[in-house]
């Protein structure tokens, strides 16, 4: 329950906790920038847009002084105390972020030395407008051939973008693909443009007759380009079918258009999506784009059972047919929310490409000829397929260990299949494993792969070690695999608790933004240090850049934090009937550096969501906001998250409500012990399965905190089960694996009962902690009525409870807007209780 896993987490909503995953439009601005830092394309001037005043928002609040009946009555905004903060929050908010990074190798040398040129895709909140402004900022980076350093020279200012969902670079980088969806109107065209160094080459206008959107999404999205860059593949929205049509005599015979007043549509046969954020999004479909020509063309012989993406190119062979390789997904009676949620079965297929004859005529194949095939039968999931530079393998990931537990995120493995170079693909491939599930590792050995990004091109030179980010306990790292022998290194620095994301490769070389809860990411260069003859060491070098600035105060404020990663010994660990279960969980904690007198800050406990997420160690601006608002963090990583081997994730399943929560417990009284926090000073904070822990926390425990923030919190699973889009998630968190198999879209009086002793409000009567509850109104994962009703119950009690409810957000509450607005009013929050 978090923006990586199925139900929101707090720590990873945000950009900054995961290298996402997780968050594109083009409007340039043409400037005199000297040659050497020019973008290897141009770009196009628009104007820009009347900014929007900020929404209206509904809030409500009432205490047991001023309103003692619970009805809900307009609060009264106290000024001075959101002041402050907001001035703040803003400082953080302002900061940008690094979306995407390519490295191009143009023709010639400077000075001697071989250079590179950078594009960085860049983004920044813009509150005004409500959207992420996005902008492109160029460097030329140099090797110096004597000492080996390399230097990076920015341009001088960055190009601001509008209206691009999506560019992609040729495999040469000679052209750029740039797609603008329709932002609104039915019957908008997609807009296709492609770039060379020096102009627009070619555009193209795709009517929503031939296909809807691209997808975009990370997910379902796949943009290739074939080798000799004459074709590109995409998954688009398939067409919307016909509607009927009616007149003042009832049905119309043979439709109607747009321009005809004297008929209306109707709304024809209702399509399921796949849930939180595919709201109105169609099926996804694959396409080919001749980008000579313009022509597109729809991907024959794809079963229309299949939701497709991911695609990519097979290697070409002389005389021989063109493949496209992609992952599937099916479904049986419905389509469960798929956003987050691993759990979905999926394969890599291959399927012939369309193409032309000579004649420039559509060339007739048979039914079976063009059949789609399954290349990963021998397996329950498979995605992000990527070829071998030779062309010799293909890899993939597989979330199998999700798929067979039920559990939404688990232990990913990952996999090779041999091509065949001079005969056609075949469909019982061997899937060979190159990186297994780990159950259980010894300490401080690599605890399994978690990987949620490949790079499009993964590869060192030798071309067949692959760079891979993945979670290790706490922190994100790098990882080297060998997929021909399954060799796995750890090559970012073992002594440091930071956490990394992966830019981009630079040949042999890796660029990389490093970044802790209290040091704002910093771009890094990676090489390669010879350590013996059949072994490499990592260096990593600093980049100094323009991207991750900040203020003055944000970064005085910042100096005087600290931050740790602690490690909870498990309370009753003789109960735990695996050996990972009784392995230590661990906590990020962050203070301050001077304790004043004899007093602890405040602190704020954190959970995320999913339940199987995990809070990096990486920079999130709301909860650097929080920690500079003078209070102590504990960011606690339960059993059941991300990065600590199947065995400790897998013993939460059927134990929600009291593993977990005995878990924060345990990691609160291990602070308080220490004398790191004051037990009369402690707040909660959690969205999602987090927001089921908040509240859980203040029911189970009601003496031990003074306020409570939840967003999007599940409160009764036995309401939750009927409206969200993951009914499932219910029955496997609720029973274990076996709920799997349980799963009925009628739940009975047996599972509707258990739900209730499972979920926070059944502890309701207990509570008398203070609580702010921000809710999305579109949110489909966790919906509104779960938060409202149990934020009903408290005022009814007379518990002090103030509601925000945002109206067009989704689960993970990320419209800048309301992202901000969240976290001030989280914060102006505890100051009232904690303070």
């Amino acid at each position: 329950m978090e923006c990586r896993s199925p139900l929101l987490s707090i720590s990873t909503h945000s950009h900054w906790f995961l290298a996402s995953t997780r968050f594109p439009q083009f409007y340039s601005l043409p400037l005199p920038v000297p040659f050497k830092y020019l973008s290897p394309f141009p770009s196009t001037l628009n104007a820009t847009t009347t900014p929007k005043p900020l929404s209206l928002i509904a809030r409500f609040s009432a205490t047991a002084m001023d309103n003692p009946k619970g009805q809900e009555s307009p609060s009264v905004l106290d000024e001075e105390a959101f002041a402050l903060p907001s001035k703040l929050l803003q400082e953080f908010t302002s900061m940008s972020t690094i979306d995407k990074a390519w490295l191009f190798k143009p023709d010639t040398h400077i000075g001697g030395n071989a250079s590179t040129q950078g594009m960085f895709c860049v983004s920044q909140p813009n509150l005004l407008a409500n959207k992420r402004r996005k902008f492109i900022l160029s460097s030329t980076i140099s090797k110096q051939s004597d000492s080996g350093s390399v230097e990076f020279e920015w341009a001088p200012f960055p190009v601001e973008m509008t209206g691009v969902s999506v560019m992609v670079p040729s495999p040469s980088a000679s052209k750029l693909l740039i797609v603008r969806n329709p932002e609104s109107g039915e019957g908008t065209p997609s807009c296709f443009e492609i770039w060379t160094s020096s102009r627009l080459e070619k555009e193209f206008h795709i009517p929503q007759s031939k296909h809807a959107s691209v997808y975009t999404d990370g997910w379902f999205e796949g943009i290739s380009w074939n080798s000799d860059e004459t074709h590109i593949a995409y998954v688009a929205e398939e067409p919307s079918p016909p509607k009927p049509a009616f007149n003042d005599l009832g049905y119309k015979k043979g439709g109607s258009d747009d321009k005809d007043y004297g008929t209306w549509k109707g709304q024809g046969d209702w399509e399921e999506g796949w849930g939180e954020t595919y709201a109105g999004k169609r099926q996804p479909a694959l396409f080919v784009m001749n980008i000579t020509s313009g022509e597109v063309q729809a991907v024959k012989g794809i079963d229309k059972s299949l939701s497709v993406g991911q695609v990519v190119w097979a290697p070409s062979n002389e005389g021989s047919a063109q493949y496209l390789v992609f992952v599937g997904w099916s479904f049986e009676t419905r389509k469960l929310g798929i956003k987050y949620c691993y759990n979905r079965p999926c394969a890599v297929y291959a399927v012939k490409a369309p193409h032309k004859s000579k004649a420039n005529e559509t060339e007739i194949q048979s039914v079976e000829d063009v059949q789609a095939f399954n290349l990963t039968r021998t397996i329950s999931s498979a995605f992000f397929p990527r070829f071998s530079p030779d062309g010799k393998f293909l890899i993939f990931l597989s979330a199998r260990s999700c798929v067979d537990s039920g559990a939404h995120s688990a232990t990913n493995s990952l996999h090779r299949i041999d091509w065949p170079r001079d005969v056609e693909p075949y469909q019982s491939a061997k899937v060979h494993d190159v990186i297994p599930v780990v159950l259980c590792a010894e300490d401080g050995s690599f605890p399994g792969l978690y990987c949620s990004s490949i790079l499009s091109d993964p590869w060192l030179s030798d071309g067949y070690t692959l760079i891979i980010p993945s979670i290790w306990h706490s922190s994100q790292v790098l990882l080297s695999v060998n997929v021909l022998s399954g060799d796995t290194l750890r090559i970012t620095p073992a002594d440091s608790n930071f956490s990394w994301s992966l830019l981009t490769l630079d040949g042999n070389n890796i660029l990389a933004v490093s970044s802790s809860p209290v040091d704002v990411p910093q771009v890094k260069y990676g090489t390669i240090v010879k350590k013996a003859a059949d072994s490499n060491d990592w260096s990593w070098s600093d980049v100094s850049n323009p991207i991750f600035k900040c203020s003055d105060q944000v970064r005085s404020l910042l100096s005087s934090r600290m931050f740790s990663v602690m490690k909870i010994s498990v309370k009753d660990a003789s109960e735990s009937t695996t050996k990972g279960a009784s392995k230590p969980y661990e906590s990020i904690f962050v203070s301050s550096k001077t304790k004043k007198s004899d007093t602890c800050d405040p602190l704020i406990v954190v959970l995320h969501g999913g339940p199987h997420s995990v809070s990096l160690s990486g920079f999130s601006k709301p909860l650097a906001f929080l920690s500079s608002l003078g209070y102590s963090l504990l960011i606690v990583n339960y059993r059941g998250s991300l990065g600590f081997g199947e065995e400790a994730l897998q013993s939460l399943p059927g134990k929600i409500g009291s593993q977990d929560v005995n878990d924060v417990l345990t990691a609160i009284d291990h602070v308080v012990n220490l004398g790191l926090a004051s037990p009369s000073k402690i707040a909660l904070l959690g969205g999602s399965h987090g927001g089921f822990l908040t509240t859980h926390l203040i029911g189970q425990a009601p003496e031990k905190f003074v306020a409570a923030a939840a967003r999007n919190p599940v409160c009764n699973l036995g309401l939750m089960v009927g409206t969200t889009d993951i009914p499932d998630w219910c029955f496997v968190e609720t029973y274990g694996t076996s709920g799997r198999n349980r799963f009925t879209e009628a739940p009975s009086a047996e599972d509707l009962a258990l739900f209730y002793t499972k979920s926070p409000i059944s502890h309701l009567s207990k509570v008398r902690t203070p609580t702010l509850f921000l809710l999305g109104a579109q949110d489909l994962r966790v919906p509104i009525t779960t938060g409202l009703q149990y934020a009903r119950a408290l005022k009814e009690k007379g518990v002090q409870v103030k509601v925000i409810v945002f109206p067009n957000d989704t689960h993970g509450i990320e419209r800048p807007q309301s992202d901000f607005e969240s976290f001030l009013n989280i914060g102006v929050w505890f100051n009232k209780y904690c303070k």
